[in-house]
Protein backbone atom coordinates (compact mmCIF):
# COMPACT_ATOMS: atom_id res chain seq x y z
CA UNK A 1 0.00 0.00 0.00
CA UNK A 2 2.83 2.40 0.83
CA UNK A 3 4.31 1.99 -2.65
CA UNK A 4 0.97 2.89 -4.19
CA UNK A 5 0.49 5.85 -1.85
CA UNK A 6 3.93 7.19 -2.67
CA UNK A 7 2.85 7.63 -6.30
CA UNK A 8 -0.28 9.61 -5.45
CA UNK A 9 -0.53 13.38 -5.18
CA UNK A 10 -3.06 14.52 -2.64
CA UNK A 11 -5.18 17.35 -4.04
CA UNK A 12 -6.60 19.95 -1.67
CA UNK A 13 -9.42 22.47 -2.29
CA UNK A 14 -7.75 25.49 -3.93
CA UNK A 15 -9.86 27.89 -1.85
CA UNK A 16 -7.92 26.86 1.26
CA UNK A 17 -4.64 28.42 0.15
CA UNK A 18 -3.31 31.48 -1.61
CA UNK A 19 -0.41 29.55 -3.16
CA UNK A 20 -0.17 25.76 -3.24
CA UNK A 21 2.38 24.90 -0.52
CA UNK A 22 3.28 21.65 -2.26
CA UNK A 23 4.87 23.57 -5.13
CA UNK A 24 7.89 24.96 -3.25
CA UNK A 25 10.42 24.05 -0.60
CA UNK A 26 9.21 26.91 1.61
CA UNK A 27 5.60 25.76 1.27
CA UNK A 28 6.46 22.21 2.25
CA UNK A 29 8.53 23.55 5.13
CA UNK A 30 5.51 25.56 6.30
CA UNK A 31 3.38 22.40 6.31
CA UNK A 32 6.03 20.30 8.06
CA UNK A 33 6.73 22.78 10.83
CA UNK A 34 3.14 23.94 11.33
CA UNK A 35 2.28 20.33 12.18
CA UNK A 36 5.16 20.13 14.64
CA UNK A 37 4.38 23.51 16.23
CA UNK A 38 0.62 22.97 16.57
CA UNK A 39 1.36 19.62 18.19
CA UNK A 40 3.80 21.27 20.61
CA UNK A 41 1.81 24.36 21.70
CA UNK A 42 -1.78 23.78 20.54
CA UNK A 43 -3.81 25.59 17.89
CA UNK A 44 -4.92 28.42 20.19
CA UNK A 45 -1.33 29.46 20.91
CA UNK A 46 -0.15 28.86 17.35
CA UNK A 47 0.51 31.99 15.25
CA UNK A 48 2.16 32.69 11.93
CA UNK A 49 4.68 34.84 13.79
CA UNK A 50 5.76 31.85 15.90
CA UNK A 51 5.83 29.63 12.81
CA UNK A 52 7.97 32.20 10.99
CA UNK A 53 10.43 32.21 13.87
CA UNK A 54 10.58 28.41 13.80
CA UNK A 55 11.31 28.18 10.09
CA UNK A 56 13.47 31.36 10.13
CA UNK A 57 11.29 33.13 7.61
CA UNK A 58 9.27 36.34 7.62
CA UNK A 59 5.68 36.09 8.86
CA UNK A 60 4.62 37.76 5.61
CA UNK A 61 6.03 34.83 3.62
CA UNK A 62 3.54 32.48 5.31
CA UNK A 63 0.65 34.77 4.37
CA UNK A 64 1.66 34.30 0.74
CA UNK A 65 0.53 30.68 1.17
CA UNK A 66 -2.33 30.89 3.67
CA UNK A 67 -4.81 33.67 4.41
CA UNK A 68 -5.06 32.75 8.10
CA UNK A 69 -4.31 29.96 10.54
CA UNK A 70 -7.88 28.59 10.36
CA UNK A 71 -7.49 27.84 6.66
CA UNK A 72 -4.09 26.30 7.36
CA UNK A 73 -5.69 23.98 9.91
CA UNK A 74 -8.49 23.06 7.50
CA UNK A 75 -5.82 22.40 4.85
CA UNK A 76 -3.95 20.04 7.19
CA UNK A 77 -7.12 18.20 8.19
CA UNK A 78 -8.15 17.92 4.53
CA UNK A 79 -4.73 16.45 3.76
CA UNK A 80 -5.18 13.93 6.56
CA UNK A 81 -8.65 12.80 5.46
CA UNK A 82 -7.44 12.54 1.84
CA UNK A 83 -4.64 10.27 3.04
CA UNK A 84 -7.16 8.18 4.99
CA UNK A 85 -9.43 8.02 1.94
CA UNK A 86 -6.65 6.70 -0.29
CA UNK A 87 -5.70 4.06 2.26
CA UNK A 88 -9.36 3.11 2.69
CA UNK A 89 -9.84 2.72 -1.04
CA UNK A 90 -6.75 0.54 -1.50
CA UNK A 91 -7.57 -1.64 1.51
CA UNK A 92 -11.18 -2.40 0.57
CA UNK A 93 -11.53 -2.21 -3.24
CA UNK A 94 -10.81 -5.88 -3.97
CA UNK A 95 -12.44 -7.30 -0.83
CA UNK A 96 -15.64 -9.14 -1.72
CA UNK A 97 -16.73 -10.24 1.77
CA UNK A 98 -18.77 -7.38 3.31
CA UNK A 99 -17.83 -8.23 6.90
CA UNK A 100 -14.13 -8.40 6.07
CA UNK A 101 -14.42 -5.11 4.20
CA UNK A 102 -16.19 -3.53 7.21
CA UNK A 103 -13.47 -4.73 9.58
CA UNK A 104 -10.71 -3.31 7.37
CA UNK A 105 -12.53 0.02 7.02
CA UNK A 106 -13.15 0.39 10.73
CA UNK A 107 -9.51 -0.42 11.46
CA UNK A 108 -8.28 2.27 9.09
CA UNK A 109 -10.44 5.03 10.57
CA UNK A 110 -9.92 4.09 14.22
CA UNK A 111 -6.39 2.67 14.63
CA UNK A 112 -3.31 4.37 16.05
CA UNK A 113 -1.57 6.07 13.14
CA UNK A 114 2.10 5.52 12.33
CA UNK A 115 4.08 7.76 9.98
CA UNK A 116 4.29 6.03 6.60
CA UNK A 117 7.57 7.72 5.50
CA UNK A 118 6.32 8.30 1.95
CA UNK A 119 5.74 12.02 2.56
CA UNK A 120 8.85 13.44 4.26
CA UNK A 121 7.25 16.85 4.91
CA UNK A 122 4.12 15.35 6.49
CA UNK A 123 4.41 13.22 9.63
CA UNK A 124 1.07 11.41 9.72
CA UNK A 125 1.56 10.22 13.27
CA UNK A 126 1.92 13.79 14.56
CA UNK A 127 -0.83 15.01 12.23
CA UNK A 128 -3.15 12.36 13.69
CA UNK A 129 -2.59 13.82 17.15
CA UNK A 130 -3.66 17.19 15.78
CA UNK A 131 -6.77 15.64 14.23
CA UNK A 132 -7.67 14.03 17.58
CA UNK A 133 -7.22 17.26 19.50
CA UNK A 134 -8.09 20.00 17.02
CA UNK A 135 -10.32 18.69 14.19
CA UNK A 136 -13.59 19.79 15.80
CA UNK A 137 -12.27 23.37 15.73
CA UNK A 138 -12.48 23.31 11.94
CA UNK A 139 -16.16 22.33 12.07
CA UNK A 140 -17.60 24.03 15.13
CA UNK A 141 -17.44 27.63 13.92
CA UNK A 142 -20.01 30.19 12.83
CA UNK A 143 -18.70 29.85 9.28
CA UNK A 144 -19.23 26.10 8.99
CA UNK A 145 -22.26 26.33 6.67
CA UNK A 146 -20.53 28.70 4.26
CA UNK A 147 -17.32 26.68 4.37
CA UNK A 148 -19.27 23.49 3.75
CA UNK A 149 -20.79 25.09 0.63
CA UNK A 150 -17.27 25.98 -0.49
CA UNK A 151 -16.36 22.29 -0.24
CA UNK A 152 -13.90 22.60 2.66
CA UNK A 153 -15.16 19.36 4.25
CA UNK A 154 -15.84 17.39 1.09
CA UNK A 155 -13.04 14.86 1.56
CA UNK A 156 -14.02 14.27 5.21
CA UNK A 157 -17.57 13.53 4.05
CA UNK A 158 -16.24 11.21 1.34
CA UNK A 159 -14.48 9.11 3.97
CA UNK A 160 -17.73 8.78 5.92
CA UNK A 161 -19.69 8.02 2.74
CA UNK A 162 -17.33 5.16 1.92
CA UNK A 163 -18.05 3.73 5.35
CA UNK A 164 -21.79 4.25 4.84
CA UNK A 165 -21.66 2.20 1.61
CA UNK A 166 -19.82 -0.62 3.36
CA UNK A 167 -22.31 -0.65 6.23
CA UNK A 168 -25.12 -0.94 3.68
CA UNK A 169 -23.35 -3.90 2.06
CA UNK A 170 -23.38 -5.68 5.42
CA UNK A 171 -26.98 -4.83 6.25
CA UNK A 172 -28.99 -3.00 3.56
CA UNK A 173 -31.99 -2.76 5.88
CA UNK A 174 -30.24 -0.93 8.71
CA UNK A 175 -31.92 2.52 8.76
CA UNK A 176 -29.17 4.54 10.47
CA UNK A 177 -26.11 3.85 8.31
CA UNK A 178 -25.18 7.55 8.05
CA UNK A 179 -25.38 8.14 11.78
CA UNK A 180 -23.47 4.95 12.52
CA UNK A 181 -20.68 5.77 10.06
CA UNK A 182 -20.19 9.33 11.31
CA UNK A 183 -20.35 8.11 14.91
CA UNK A 184 -17.55 5.61 14.25
CA UNK A 185 -15.26 8.23 12.71
CA UNK A 186 -16.02 11.02 15.19
CA UNK A 187 -16.32 8.68 18.15
CA UNK A 188 -12.92 7.15 17.52
CA UNK A 189 -11.30 10.59 17.62
CA UNK A 190 -13.09 11.33 20.89
CA UNK A 191 -12.08 8.02 22.43
CA UNK A 192 -8.45 8.61 21.49
CA UNK A 193 -8.69 12.02 23.13
CA UNK A 194 -10.14 10.51 26.30
CA UNK A 195 -7.47 7.80 26.32
CA UNK A 196 -4.79 10.47 26.22
CA UNK A 197 -6.30 12.99 28.63
CA UNK A 198 -9.33 11.73 30.60
CA UNK A 199 -8.44 8.11 31.15
CA UNK A 200 -11.01 7.42 33.87
CA UNK A 201 -14.01 7.71 31.54
CA UNK A 202 -12.93 5.32 28.79
CA UNK A 203 -12.08 1.63 28.70
CA UNK A 204 -9.49 2.23 26.03
CA UNK A 205 -5.79 2.08 26.77
CA UNK A 206 -2.61 1.29 24.87
CA UNK A 207 -3.68 -2.39 25.04
CA UNK A 208 -7.39 -1.87 24.35
CA UNK A 209 -7.69 -0.22 20.94
CA UNK A 210 -10.58 1.86 19.58
CA UNK A 211 -10.63 -0.51 16.62
CA UNK A 212 -11.70 -3.44 18.79
CA UNK A 213 -14.44 -1.43 20.45
CA UNK A 214 -15.96 -0.04 17.25
CA UNK A 215 -15.67 -3.32 15.37
CA UNK A 216 -17.44 -5.16 18.18
CA UNK A 217 -20.14 -2.52 18.53
CA UNK A 218 -20.80 -2.17 14.79
CA UNK A 219 -21.01 -5.90 14.08
CA UNK A 220 -23.49 -6.34 16.94
CA UNK A 221 -25.60 -3.44 15.71
CA UNK A 222 -25.70 -4.77 12.14
CA UNK A 223 -26.25 -8.44 13.08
Amino acid sequence: MQNLLSNLKITINEKLYVKDPETSELGRNILKNSIILIDEIGFEAFTFKKLGEKIQSNESSIYRYFENKHKLLVYLTSWYWSWIEYRLAFATTNVSNPIEKLEKAIRLVTENVVDDNTTPHINEEILNRIIVGEFTKTLMTKEVDNENKEGFFLVYKRVINRLIDIIKEVNPDYPYAKSLASSIVEGALHQHFLKNHLKTITNLSEKECATEFYTDMTKKILA
